[in-house]
């Protein structure tokens, strides 16, 4: 039998949601409290140029294809994919980079040039990623975390020591050129937590890098969010904009309706992808999972300090993916997780997606989006963000070779109090909950309440964890989790009778 199904929120997590429950023949509406749907991966535009707000990076393509495969679709029907090539630069100094090739082959070479003896190293610590990518993305992710016996598996039981060690330790043990550990360290970022306590077992994020390649969607990453708004649309999910929730409603514990921009509306079950932490608090504390303490004790990926800026010249010495390593990765990681603090020298990261793809800026133009790692929570203000802006235009012209300023057209900043105001995201981070070994499968926030009977959650702050594909799977973990209650109460029902 047909449900309602209202969702909180219309990120990568809750469209994907949408489409399997609408594909399960439910009757599913999405409400998103901004005008456009992507919850964190919106688009901005102004004169001409064209940035994604949140996520640049497109990685793992096999899971997004084993999403729109589930509908008979593939990517290629919405959006082009453009492998890049090389996959992106690292700066380690002025005029002093690497950069990653779009092939193993390729990358090992450059690990020898640099380390001799370490291609051989390099294709062995790959070959264990991709053991554990199979055995991770292709397998694991794709369970609910609702018990330890999830992770039990034959191929788990023998990596069991891989979830004890840390990528830290275990890339210094195979390899001592420094820039060639912070490059394998650079893939597990993504997951929000310091290398050092990341588990072993996540260096499959290398065999994502290294072995799948970097990807650049014609349009920015957008494009992926307008395919599957335009997949959930086909699919018969109603998509409500400038709709925002401000309370669930519950009777006799079991949820029963949303109040949308002062509007109640109804609902047999409601999936939030918005806040985990946010979405509790629009319930009445008895009926709240998580306290207040519970959160605080928690490991949340990094805020981030966000520019997106036009240039009226083409740049040079930048690849469209550019990372800044030329400050102390340590002490920046130590002001994000230990003592958080804006950092006096960050690392910084660069996306100019115009070297890609034409539409992102006007002829003769740059779009240039730069991204400061943050601690969640610290003070955001005006002053702040021009100031740390200054920093980073500074280093660019230093290790690049070439003067940028005057040609800046204009810049936007995002940083931690918007992702509190557009994402009403706790303290302000960026990714989610970081995925370290406290933190991981059924030890994350649950994707069901044990309180409220027909209330969901998918999304970075629960299984499967941080990151776009990630997002992809946790929609469909929750979809699979209802299908799964609803033939169970079917049952229950029969066996009554």
């Amino acid at each position: 039998m047909a449900k309602k199904i209202n969702i909180i929120g219309s990120g990568f997590s809750s469209l994907a949601a949408s489409c399997y429950l609408a594909h399960q023949g439910h009757n599913v509406s999405i409400f998103e409290k901004n005008n456009t749907i992507g919850g964190r991966a919106r688009q901005l535009k102004k004169d001409g140029f064209c940035f994604d707000i949140g996520p640049t990076w497109y990685w793992m393509p096999d899971v997004f294809e084993r999403f729109f495969a589930d509908f008979g679709k593939s990517p290629a029907d919405y959006y082009q994919l453009i492998k890049l090539s090389p996959a992106y630069r690292v700066y380690f100094g002025n005029h002093d980079y690497i950069d990653i090739a779009d092939n193993l082959e390729d990358i090992k070479a450059t690990f020898e040039a640099i380390e001799p003896g370490s291609a051989i190293v390099l294709q062995e610590f790959m070959d264990e990623a991709r053991s554990n990518y199979d055995i991770a993305i292709k397998d694991l992710v794709y369970r609910p975390g609702e018990s330890p016996l999830e992770l039990v598996t034959p191929q788990t039981v023998m990596k069991v020591g891989q979830f004890f060690g840390n990528i830290s330790k275990d890339v210094r043990r195979r390899f001592t050129n420094k820039k060639l550990v912070q490059i394998l360290e650079f893939p597990v970022l993504f997951l929000g937590a310091k290398p050092s306590a990341t588990p072993s077992f996540y260096n499959f994020m290398n065999y994502a890098d290294f072995g799948l390649g970097t990807w650049h969607p014609e349009g920015g990453m957008y494009s992926v969010i307008k395919a599957m708004g335009a997949l959930a649309e086909s699919l018969g999910v109603k998509i409500i904009t400038n709709a925002a929730v401000t309370k669930i409603g519950v009777t006799d514990n079991k949820a029963h309706y949303i109040v949308a921009n002062g509007k109640m509306e109804e609902a047999d079950i409601i999936v939030s992808g918005a806040d985990y932490h946010h979405t509790e608090t629009l319930l009445e504390p008895k009926h709240r999972r998580y306290t207040e303490k519970y959160w605080e004790n928690k490991t949340f990926a990094p805020s981030s300090l966000l520019f997106y800026v036009g240039f009226n010249k083409k740049l040079d010495n930048i690849e469209h993916h550019t990372l800044f390593f030329d400050t102390d990765f340590d002490v920046h990681a130590s002001d994000i997780y230990d003592n958080p603090k804006w950092p006096d020298e960050p690392l910084f990261y660069t996306s100019f997606p115009s070297l890609t793809d034409r539409d992102c800026a006007p002829v003769g133009h740059e779009a240039g989006i730069f991204l400061i790692p943050l601690a969640p929570g610290i003070e955001d203000t005006a002053e702040l963000r021009a100031r740390y802006f200054d920093k980073i235009i500074v280093r660019l012209e230093q290790l690049t070779g070439q003067k940028v300023r005057e040609n800046i057209l204009f810049r936007e900043s995002f940083c931690v109090n918007d992702f509190i105001k557009d994402y009403n995201s706790y303290k302000g981070n960026a990714y989610g909950l970081a995925n370290t070994l406290l933190q991981t499968a059924f030890l994350r926030p649950k994707l069901r309440s044990s309180k409220v009977r027909g209330l969901y959650f998918t999304g970075q702050l629960t299984v499967p964890g941080p990151g776009v594909p990630p997002s992809l799977i946790s929609g469909k973990l929750v979809a699979q989790l209802i299908e799964k209650q609803l033939k169970n109460n079917k049952r229950t029902i029969k066996a009554a009778l």
